[in-house]
Protein backbone atom coordinates (compact mmCIF):
# COMPACT_ATOMS: atom_id res chain seq x y z
CA UNK A 1 0.00 0.00 0.00
CA UNK A 2 1.12 3.69 -0.92
CA UNK A 3 1.79 5.38 2.34
CA UNK A 4 1.95 8.69 -0.30
CA UNK A 5 -2.06 9.45 -0.34
CA UNK A 6 -2.25 8.96 3.09
CA UNK A 7 0.28 11.59 3.89
CA UNK A 8 -0.81 13.85 1.25
CA UNK A 9 -4.68 13.61 2.52
CA UNK A 10 -3.40 13.85 6.50
CA UNK A 11 -1.32 17.26 5.45
CA UNK A 12 -4.61 18.32 3.43
CA UNK A 13 -6.59 18.01 6.72
CA UNK A 14 -4.09 19.96 9.04
CA UNK A 15 -3.09 22.35 6.78
CA UNK A 16 -6.38 23.24 5.79
CA UNK A 17 -7.61 24.02 9.47
CA UNK A 18 -4.64 25.89 10.70
CA UNK A 19 -3.67 27.71 7.56
CA UNK A 20 -6.89 28.87 6.66
CA UNK A 21 -7.26 30.90 10.58
CA UNK A 22 -3.47 31.50 10.96
CA UNK A 23 -3.16 33.70 7.84
CA UNK A 24 -5.84 35.84 9.66
CA UNK A 25 -4.95 36.05 13.17
CA UNK A 26 -1.90 37.69 15.31
CA UNK A 27 0.19 34.44 15.56
CA UNK A 28 3.95 34.84 15.61
CA UNK A 29 4.93 35.80 12.08
CA UNK A 30 1.32 35.35 10.41
CA UNK A 31 0.55 38.81 9.44
CA UNK A 32 3.88 40.05 7.51
CA UNK A 33 3.45 38.41 4.33
CA UNK A 34 0.31 39.53 1.89
CA UNK A 35 -1.23 35.81 2.27
CA UNK A 36 -5.41 37.19 2.21
CA UNK A 37 -5.90 35.54 -1.03
CA UNK A 38 -4.54 32.08 -0.30
CA UNK A 39 -6.13 32.54 2.50
CA UNK A 40 -9.41 33.65 1.00
CA UNK A 41 -9.13 30.67 -1.26
CA UNK A 42 -8.57 28.37 1.97
CA UNK A 43 -11.73 29.39 4.13
CA UNK A 44 -14.18 29.31 1.27
CA UNK A 45 -12.93 26.18 -0.58
CA UNK A 46 -12.41 24.19 3.64
CA UNK A 47 -15.18 21.97 2.84
CA UNK A 48 -13.77 20.83 -0.64
CA UNK A 49 -10.30 20.36 0.74
CA UNK A 50 -11.44 18.59 3.71
CA UNK A 51 -13.41 16.18 1.57
CA UNK A 52 -10.19 15.24 -0.74
CA UNK A 53 -8.20 14.54 2.22
CA UNK A 54 -10.56 12.38 4.19
CA UNK A 55 -10.92 10.61 0.59
CA UNK A 56 -7.19 9.72 0.00
CA UNK A 57 -6.77 8.59 3.45
CA UNK A 58 -10.08 7.05 3.87
CA UNK A 59 -8.74 3.22 1.99
CA UNK A 60 -5.50 3.46 4.15
CA UNK A 61 -7.30 4.55 7.45
CA UNK A 62 -9.94 1.36 6.85
CA UNK A 63 -6.60 -1.16 6.17
CA UNK A 64 -4.86 -0.26 9.03
CA UNK A 65 -7.71 -0.50 11.68
CA UNK A 66 -8.76 -3.63 10.00
CA UNK A 67 -5.67 -5.56 9.46
CA UNK A 68 -2.92 -3.22 10.55
CA UNK A 69 -0.29 -3.65 13.55
CA UNK A 70 -1.23 -3.09 16.48
CA UNK A 71 1.17 0.23 16.73
CA UNK A 72 0.27 1.20 13.46
CA UNK A 73 -3.44 1.25 14.83
CA UNK A 74 -2.18 3.42 17.88
CA UNK A 75 -0.38 5.63 15.89
CA UNK A 76 -3.18 6.33 13.50
CA UNK A 77 -5.40 6.67 16.32
CA UNK A 78 -2.91 9.53 17.88
CA UNK A 79 -2.64 10.88 14.07
CA UNK A 80 -6.99 10.81 14.16
CA UNK A 81 -6.98 12.44 17.91
CA UNK A 82 -4.72 14.96 17.21
CA UNK A 83 -6.79 15.80 13.91
CA UNK A 84 -9.97 16.28 16.14
CA UNK A 85 -7.91 18.36 18.47
CA UNK A 86 -6.43 20.66 15.99
CA UNK A 87 -10.18 20.85 14.02
CA UNK A 88 -11.77 21.71 17.61
CA UNK A 89 -9.50 24.68 18.04
CA UNK A 90 -9.31 26.17 15.01
CA UNK A 91 -12.74 25.92 14.57
CA UNK A 92 -14.44 26.79 17.85
CA UNK A 93 -11.35 28.78 19.76
CA UNK A 94 -9.25 30.36 17.75
CA UNK A 95 -12.05 31.52 14.91
CA UNK A 96 -12.10 35.79 15.35
CA UNK A 97 -15.93 35.60 15.64
CA UNK A 98 -15.71 32.83 18.67
CA UNK A 99 -13.54 35.18 20.40
CA UNK A 100 -15.01 38.87 20.28
CA UNK A 101 -18.84 39.07 20.30
CA UNK A 102 -21.33 41.82 19.55
CA UNK A 103 -23.03 42.93 22.48
CA UNK A 104 -26.14 41.07 23.95
CA UNK A 105 -27.71 44.44 25.07
CA UNK A 106 -27.24 47.70 23.73
CA UNK A 107 -28.04 50.67 26.19
CA UNK A 108 -27.78 54.05 25.74
CA UNK A 109 -28.18 56.47 28.25
CA UNK A 110 -27.99 60.22 28.39
CA UNK A 111 -25.58 62.64 30.24
CA UNK A 112 -27.58 62.80 33.54
CA UNK A 113 -27.69 58.73 33.63
CA UNK A 114 -24.93 57.80 32.51
CA UNK A 115 -22.19 55.73 34.08
CA UNK A 116 -19.29 55.91 31.77
CA UNK A 117 -16.32 58.16 33.35
CA UNK A 118 -16.41 61.08 31.66
CA UNK A 119 -12.48 60.42 30.75
CA UNK A 120 -12.96 57.87 28.86
CA UNK A 121 -12.14 58.47 24.90
CA UNK A 122 -15.45 57.86 22.84
CA UNK A 123 -15.98 57.82 19.07
CA UNK A 124 -18.63 60.39 18.65
CA UNK A 125 -20.83 60.11 15.71
CA UNK A 126 -23.31 62.74 14.77
CA UNK A 127 -25.93 62.97 11.55
CA UNK A 128 -29.45 64.49 11.32
CA UNK A 129 -29.42 66.00 14.53
CA UNK A 130 -28.87 62.94 16.90
CA UNK A 131 -25.51 62.15 18.38
CA UNK A 132 -24.35 59.10 19.79
CA UNK A 133 -21.16 57.95 21.82
CA UNK A 134 -19.18 54.99 21.95
CA UNK A 135 -16.78 54.49 24.83
CA UNK A 136 -13.13 52.96 23.29
CA UNK A 137 -13.20 50.59 25.70
CA UNK A 138 -16.36 48.77 25.16
CA UNK A 139 -16.01 48.87 21.33
CA UNK A 140 -12.40 48.02 21.26
CA UNK A 141 -13.73 44.23 22.81
CA UNK A 142 -16.80 44.00 20.42
CA UNK A 143 -14.90 45.50 17.32
CA UNK A 144 -17.82 46.53 16.00
CA UNK A 145 -21.44 47.97 17.10
CA UNK A 146 -24.22 48.29 15.37
CA UNK A 147 -26.64 50.71 15.39
CA UNK A 148 -28.89 53.89 13.69
CA UNK A 149 -27.82 57.55 14.31
CA UNK A 150 -30.60 59.65 12.82
CA UNK A 151 -32.38 57.28 11.33
CA UNK A 152 -29.18 56.01 9.49
CA UNK A 153 -27.68 52.76 9.48
CA UNK A 154 -24.26 52.49 10.90
CA UNK A 155 -21.50 50.49 11.97
CA UNK A 156 -19.17 51.67 14.76
CA UNK A 157 -15.65 49.37 14.49
CA UNK A 158 -12.83 49.51 15.95
CA UNK A 159 -9.42 47.61 15.89
CA UNK A 160 -7.11 48.22 18.91
CA UNK A 161 -3.82 46.29 17.41
CA UNK A 162 -3.96 49.43 15.24
CA UNK A 163 -5.96 51.67 17.31
CA UNK A 164 -8.38 52.14 14.44
CA UNK A 165 -11.38 53.94 15.04
CA UNK A 166 -13.63 54.05 12.17
CA UNK A 167 -17.69 54.37 11.31
CA UNK A 168 -19.25 53.26 7.84
CA UNK A 169 -22.44 52.71 6.39
CA UNK A 170 -23.30 48.78 6.04
CA UNK A 171 -25.03 49.44 2.71
CA UNK A 172 -23.83 47.34 0.35
CA UNK A 173 -24.96 48.32 -3.30
CA UNK A 174 -28.14 49.78 -2.00
CA UNK A 175 -28.93 47.17 0.40
CA UNK A 176 -28.58 46.77 4.63
CA UNK A 177 -25.87 44.01 5.21
CA UNK A 178 -24.23 42.45 8.30
CA UNK A 179 -20.71 41.62 9.01
CA UNK A 180 -18.95 39.28 11.02
CA UNK A 181 -15.20 39.89 12.31
CA UNK A 182 -13.38 36.64 10.69
CA UNK A 183 -9.93 37.64 11.30
CA UNK A 184 -6.82 40.15 10.38
CA UNK A 185 -5.00 42.21 7.36
CA UNK A 186 -1.63 43.31 8.86
CA UNK A 187 -2.64 43.11 12.05
CA UNK A 188 -6.17 45.10 11.09
CA UNK A 189 -9.28 44.10 11.90
CA UNK A 190 -10.96 42.37 8.59
CA UNK A 191 -14.71 41.78 8.54
CA UNK A 192 -16.76 39.47 6.29
CA UNK A 193 -20.14 40.38 5.09
CA UNK A 194 -22.69 37.62 4.88
CA UNK A 195 -24.80 38.14 1.37
CA UNK A 196 -21.08 38.01 -0.83
CA UNK A 197 -18.59 36.71 1.80
CA UNK A 198 -16.39 39.02 0.70
CA UNK A 199 -13.33 40.71 3.30
CA UNK A 200 -13.02 44.05 4.29
CA UNK A 201 -10.42 45.69 5.75
CA UNK A 202 -11.61 47.84 8.65
CA UNK A 203 -8.55 50.97 8.68
CA UNK A 204 -9.91 51.65 4.97
CA UNK A 205 -13.70 50.19 4.21
CA UNK A 206 -12.51 48.38 1.62
CA UNK A 207 -13.16 45.10 0.03
CA UNK A 208 -9.54 42.91 -0.13
CA UNK A 209 -10.88 39.87 -1.21
CA UNK A 210 -13.86 38.27 -2.65
CA UNK A 211 -15.87 39.29 -5.40
CA UNK A 212 -16.42 42.85 -3.93
CA UNK A 213 -12.72 43.26 -3.92
CA UNK A 214 -12.15 46.84 -4.71
CA UNK A 215 -14.83 47.98 -3.51
CA UNK A 216 -15.26 50.74 -0.72
CA UNK A 217 -17.65 51.31 2.07
CA UNK A 218 -18.88 54.65 2.65
CA UNK A 219 -17.44 55.85 5.89
CA UNK A 220 -19.19 58.17 8.43
CA UNK A 221 -17.13 61.13 9.75
CA UNK A 222 -16.56 60.81 12.88
CA UNK A 223 -14.65 62.32 16.17
CA UNK A 224 -12.14 60.41 18.83
CA UNK A 225 -11.80 62.34 21.97
CA UNK A 226 -13.09 62.26 25.62
CA UNK A 227 -16.43 61.94 26.85
CA UNK A 228 -16.44 65.29 28.50
CA UNK A 229 -15.59 66.96 25.42
CA UNK A 230 -18.15 65.24 23.24
CA UNK A 231 -20.74 66.33 25.97
CA UNK A 232 -19.93 69.87 25.82
CA UNK A 233 -20.05 70.19 22.34
CA UNK A 234 -23.63 67.52 22.32
CA UNK A 235 -24.81 67.50 25.58
CA UNK A 236 -28.04 66.05 24.68
CA UNK A 237 -25.85 62.68 23.29
CA UNK A 238 -26.77 59.58 24.55
CA UNK A 239 -23.47 57.33 25.75
CA UNK A 240 -23.21 53.65 24.71
CA UNK A 241 -23.30 51.69 28.31
CA UNK A 242 -21.25 48.62 29.49
CA UNK A 243 -22.96 45.39 28.63
CA UNK A 244 -22.62 43.09 32.05
CA UNK A 245 -22.34 40.21 29.82
CA UNK A 246 -18.76 40.89 28.70
CA UNK A 247 -17.52 42.91 32.41
CA UNK A 248 -14.55 41.21 31.87
CA UNK A 249 -13.35 41.82 28.58
CA UNK A 250 -14.18 45.46 29.17
CA UNK A 251 -12.09 45.16 32.20
CA UNK A 252 -8.89 43.93 30.26
CA UNK A 253 -9.30 46.83 28.02
CA UNK A 254 -9.58 49.37 30.98
CA UNK A 255 -6.08 50.90 30.51
CA UNK A 256 -6.23 50.97 26.89
CA UNK A 257 -7.14 54.56 26.73
CA UNK A 258 -3.76 55.63 28.11
CA UNK A 259 -1.61 53.01 25.85
CA UNK A 260 -0.47 51.75 29.46
CA UNK A 261 -1.80 48.60 28.62
CA UNK A 262 0.10 45.23 29.15
CA UNK A 263 -1.21 43.20 25.86
CA UNK A 264 2.09 43.71 23.41
CA UNK A 265 0.02 44.21 20.89
CA UNK A 266 -2.35 47.00 22.02
CA UNK A 267 0.39 49.01 24.65
CA UNK A 268 2.07 52.25 23.32
CA UNK A 269 5.58 52.65 22.55
CA UNK A 270 5.79 56.17 24.47
CA UNK A 271 8.63 57.20 21.87
CA UNK A 272 8.08 59.21 18.53
CA UNK A 273 7.70 57.31 15.14
CA UNK A 274 8.16 53.37 16.18
CA UNK A 275 5.65 50.93 15.41
CA UNK A 276 3.73 51.36 18.35
CA UNK A 277 4.08 55.07 18.51
CA UNK A 278 0.90 57.40 18.37
CA UNK A 279 0.43 59.46 15.30
CA UNK A 280 -2.18 61.42 13.86
CA UNK A 281 -3.11 60.71 10.63
CA UNK A 282 -4.61 63.26 8.30
CA UNK A 283 -6.40 63.21 4.83
CA UNK A 284 -7.11 65.80 2.50
CA UNK A 285 -8.46 64.89 -1.29
CA UNK A 286 -4.84 65.24 -2.80
CA UNK A 287 -2.91 63.81 0.16
CA UNK A 288 -2.18 61.99 3.39
CA UNK A 289 0.36 63.06 6.69
CA UNK A 290 1.39 61.75 10.10
CA UNK A 291 2.40 63.68 12.56
CA UNK A 292 4.01 62.75 15.45
CA UNK A 293 1.51 62.39 18.59
CA UNK A 294 4.23 63.56 20.92
CA UNK A 295 4.48 66.96 19.09
CA UNK A 296 0.84 67.35 19.45
CA UNK A 297 1.55 66.99 22.92
CA UNK A 298 4.15 69.27 23.87
CA UNK A 299 3.03 72.11 21.88
CA UNK A 300 -0.82 71.87 21.88
CA UNK A 301 -1.08 73.38 18.24
CA UNK A 302 0.42 72.27 15.23
CA UNK A 303 -0.08 73.93 12.10
CA UNK A 304 0.92 73.03 8.01
CA UNK A 305 0.16 73.11 4.65
CA UNK A 306 -1.90 69.83 3.18
CA UNK A 307 -2.96 70.93 -0.42
CA UNK A 308 -5.35 71.42 -0.80
CA UNK A 309 -5.84 72.66 2.44
CA UNK A 310 -3.78 74.30 5.20
CA UNK A 311 -4.66 72.63 8.21
CA UNK A 312 -4.10 73.07 12.12
CA UNK A 313 -4.47 70.58 14.88
CA UNK A 314 -5.01 71.39 18.06
CA UNK A 315 -5.04 69.43 21.40
CA UNK A 316 -7.36 70.16 24.49
CA UNK A 317 -6.37 71.09 27.84
CA UNK A 318 -7.51 66.78 28.62
CA UNK A 319 -4.17 65.70 26.10
CA UNK A 320 -6.64 63.55 25.04
CA UNK A 321 -9.41 65.38 22.73
CA UNK A 322 -7.84 66.23 19.32
CA UNK A 323 -9.09 68.22 16.51
CA UNK A 324 -8.35 69.00 13.03
CA UNK A 325 -9.55 71.89 11.08
CA UNK A 326 -8.96 73.97 7.62
CA UNK A 327 -7.70 77.26 8.31
CA UNK A 328 -8.58 78.51 4.94
CA UNK A 329 -11.30 80.87 5.28
CA UNK A 330 -12.84 84.04 3.56
CA UNK A 331 -10.44 83.59 1.17
CA UNK A 332 -7.41 83.80 3.67
CA UNK A 333 -5.17 81.55 5.67
CA UNK A 334 -5.31 82.17 9.30
CA UNK A 335 -2.41 81.57 11.71
CA UNK A 336 -3.32 80.38 15.15
CA UNK A 337 -2.19 80.69 18.70
CA UNK A 338 -3.39 78.54 21.42
CA UNK A 339 -4.31 80.61 24.46
CA UNK A 340 -2.71 79.70 27.70
CA UNK A 341 -5.14 77.78 29.84
CA UNK A 342 -8.16 77.56 28.17
CA UNK A 343 -9.60 75.89 25.13
CA UNK A 344 -9.68 78.68 22.64
CA UNK A 345 -7.02 79.66 20.23
CA UNK A 346 -6.65 83.10 18.03
CA UNK A 347 -6.11 84.07 14.63
CA UNK A 348 -3.34 86.09 14.51
CA UNK A 349 -4.46 87.92 11.45
CA UNK A 350 -7.89 88.88 12.93
CA UNK A 351 -7.53 88.64 16.67
CA UNK A 352 -10.35 87.22 16.63
CA UNK A 353 -10.99 84.25 19.29
CA UNK A 354 -12.09 80.47 18.60
CA UNK A 355 -13.35 77.28 20.67
CA UNK A 356 -12.61 74.02 19.86
CA UNK A 357 -15.35 73.01 17.54
CA UNK A 358 -13.73 75.53 15.49
CA UNK A 359 -16.44 78.17 15.71
CA UNK A 360 -15.57 81.74 16.04
CA UNK A 361 -16.83 83.03 19.28
CA UNK A 362 -15.30 86.55 19.47
CA UNK A 363 -13.61 89.25 17.27
CA UNK A 364 -14.33 90.42 13.36
CA UNK A 365 -14.82 86.62 12.24
CA UNK A 366 -17.41 85.82 15.26
CA UNK A 367 -19.92 82.85 14.52
CA UNK A 368 -17.71 81.72 11.25
CA UNK A 369 -16.65 77.94 11.09
CA UNK A 370 -13.49 76.17 10.04
CA UNK A 371 -13.88 73.21 8.54
CA UNK A 372 -13.38 69.92 9.85
CA UNK A 373 -10.10 67.50 8.30
CA UNK A 374 -10.94 63.76 8.81
CA UNK A 375 -8.17 62.85 11.17
CA UNK A 376 -7.52 59.64 13.34
CA UNK A 377 -5.22 58.87 16.16
CA UNK A 378 -3.54 55.58 15.55
CA UNK A 379 -0.64 53.35 15.64
CA UNK A 380 2.27 54.47 12.99
CA UNK A 381 2.49 50.35 12.06
CA UNK A 382 -0.80 50.94 10.61
CA UNK A 383 -1.08 54.29 9.18
CA UNK A 384 2.19 53.89 7.38
CA UNK A 385 0.71 50.44 6.04
CA UNK A 386 -2.31 51.30 5.28
CA UNK A 387 -1.70 54.58 3.37
CA UNK A 388 1.73 53.58 1.97
CA UNK A 389 2.08 57.06 -0.18
CA UNK A 390 1.74 59.22 3.65
CA UNK A 391 4.59 61.59 4.47
CA UNK A 392 5.97 62.61 7.89
CA UNK A 393 5.64 65.81 9.31
CA UNK A 394 8.87 66.98 10.82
Amino acid sequence: MSRLPFIIGILLLFLTEILRVYFIMPFPGSQHADTIDLAYFIGRNKWLLRTIGILLIAYPVSRIFGTGKIWKKILLGVVLIFYGIVFYLFNMRYEADKMFYQPAHKNFATAMSNTVDTNKLVIGVAINGEAKAFPIQFIGYHHQVRDTIGNEAVMITYCTVCRTGRVYSPMIKGQPDRFRLVGMDHFNAMFEDSRTKSWWQQATGVSIAGPLKGTALKEIPSRQLSLAAWLREYPDSRILQPDTVYKDDYEDLVNYDKGTIQGGLEKRDSASWKNKSWIIGVKTAMKEKAYDWNELVSHSIIQDSLPPSAIVLLLEKDSVSFHAFDRNINGQTLWFTKNAGSDTFSDNNTHSIWNMEGICIAGPLKNKQLQAIPAYQEFWHSWKQFHPNTTRYN
